[in-house]
């Protein structure tokens, strides 16, 4: 693994999701396209707290304390126990961007990670560069979900008007 790459994906991913959500309204970033699916500021608000108390933390646990449990997340019920659609987008993205420049100086500060060290978790074995490598292609499955949400905005937007000269989606 490593790690500079990781550290420049990670600081360039999170570019990108400020970039996906910069100039939306406040409905706009709580607009969902169906029941069930998650708004803009839902995902943000989704990234703000997977970076807290998910892959930041594990893998500190991992390369550290690998008998300690991981402590419980539940990213599905957080979404409506946190309200995350309530909140104000400018706030939820400084306060993401913030806990990003945290886990970007954590990482920069680890010296020679052993990013095979492994955990037991209750689905299996996982290592600290297999956390690592989930954690870029979080960011990434999640910039996917901005993008698809920008799609429908602007198919809803300009109806009854089509797209499908663009090409596929």
């Amino acid at each position: 693994m490593d790690l500079g790459w990781a550290i420049a994906r990670l600081k360039g991913n999170a570019a990108r999701i400020q970039a996906l959500v910069k100039g939306l309204s406040e409905s706009e970033a709580r607009w969902n396209p169906e029941p069930g699916s998650w708004s803009s500021l839902e995902v943000v608000n989704h990234l703000l707290d997977e970076e807290r108390e998910d892959f930041r933390v594990r893998i500190e646990i991992t390369l550290f304390h690998p008998d300690d449990p991981w402590p419980p997340i539940d990213p599905e019920r957080w979404v409506v126990e946190r309200a995350y659609n309530e909140r104000e987008l400018g706030l939820s993205l400084a306060a993401f961007l913030e806990e990003r420049e945290t886990s970007l100086k954590f990482l920069k500060g680890l010296e020679e990670p052993n990013w095979d060290a492994s955990y037991e978790a209750r689905f299996g074995t996982i290592r600290a560069g297999d956390l690592l490598a989930a954690w870029v292609a979080h960011d990434i499955l999640h910039q996917r979900q901005l993008i698809e949400l920008q799609y429908a905005r602007m198919a809803r937007d300009t109806a009854p008007y089509s797209p499908r000269y663009a090409g596929e989606w």
